[in-house]
C-alpha cells in the first residue's frame, strides 16, 4: 500500500508538472499514421490481452487514443485475435495434460461444456469480474468447440467494449472542463481513499489475527 501511494503521488506530480501532449494531438498523430498505425495497435493490444491484463483498461485507452469508431474497431479486433490465440495455445498445449490430471472427476463438467459451449462462454464474457484471458485459456482446456467459442466471444464482447471505448472516447470532453486544480484535487481524493482502504484492511486483518 505504501509503495502504491508513493507511485500515485509521483505520477500525480509528473502529470501536473510535465508538458504532455493533449489527447487531441495524440489522436491527430495516430490519424496521420493511417492503416499501418491501426494494425500496430491491433497487434500490440492482442499481445497485451494474452497476459492477465484487464481488457477494460485496454479498451478505454484505445477509445481515448483513437476516438469511438476507430477505437471500437481496434478493440474488437484485438479482443477476438487474443481470444483465438489464447484458445489455440491452451487447446494445443494444455488440453491433454488437463484431461490426464483431472481424470474422471471432471468428465461431467467437460461434457456439459462441450454440449453447451456457446451458453457457457457467452455467460462468462458478459460477467465483468471474470478475467478475459482466464476465460479464453479455460475454454481451450475444456471441451468447448472452436465455433461456439468464437461466436459467443464475438457476441459477448460487444456490450462491454462499446461502453469501455465510449468512456475512453469521452476523455477530451471531460478534460475540456477539468482544469489542473480539479485534477490535482481528484488525485488527492484518490490517494486518501486508497489510504483509508489500506487502513481499514489492516485493522480488519489485525482483528482476525487477534480472534484466532
Amino acid at each position: 500500500m505504501v509503495v502504491l501511494l508513493v507511485v500515485l503521488a509521483a505520477g500525480a506530480v509528473a502529470a501536473l508538472t510535465t508538458d504532455l501532449p493533449s489527447v487531441g494531438q495524440l489522436r491527430a498523430d495516430l490519424d496521420e499514421g493511417g492503416l499501418g498505425t491501426r494494425l500496430l495497435l491491433v497487434a500490440g493490444s492482442t499481445a497485451v490481452l494474452l497476459a492477465p491484463v484487464p481488457r477494460s483498461v485496454v479498451s478505454v485507452l484505445l477509445g481515448g487514443l483513437l476516438g469511438f469508431g476507430a477505437g471500437l474497431t481496434v478493440a474488437m479486433a484485438a479482443g477476438m485475435l487474443a481470444a483465438v490465440a489464447a484458445f489455440a495455445l491452451s487447446r494445443g498445449l494444455g488440453r491433454q495434460a488437463a484431461l490426464q490430471w483431472a481424470g474422471p472427476r471432471l468428465n461431467g463438467a467437460d461434457r456439459s461444456l462441450t454440449e453447451r459451449g456457446f451458453a457457457w462462454v457467452l455467460t462468462a464474457r458478459l460477467i465483468p469480474v471474470l478475467p478475459f484471458a482466464v476465460v479464453s485459456y479455460g475454454a481451450g482446456l475444456s471441451g468447448v468447440r472452436p465455433a461456439p467459442f468464437l461466436a459467443a466471444t464475438a457476441v459477448g464482447l460487444v456490450p462491454s467494449t462499446v461502453v469501455q471505448v465510449g468512456l475512453g472516447a469521452s476523455v477530451p470532453l471531460v478534460a475540456g472542463w477539468v482544469d489542473g486544480g480539479a485534477a490535482a484535487l481528484l488525485v488527492v481524493l484518490a490517494v486518501l481513499l486508497l489510504a483509508g482502504a489500506g487502513w481499514w484492511w489492516h485493522r480488519r486483518r489485525a482483528r482476525r489475527g487477534g480472534a484466532s
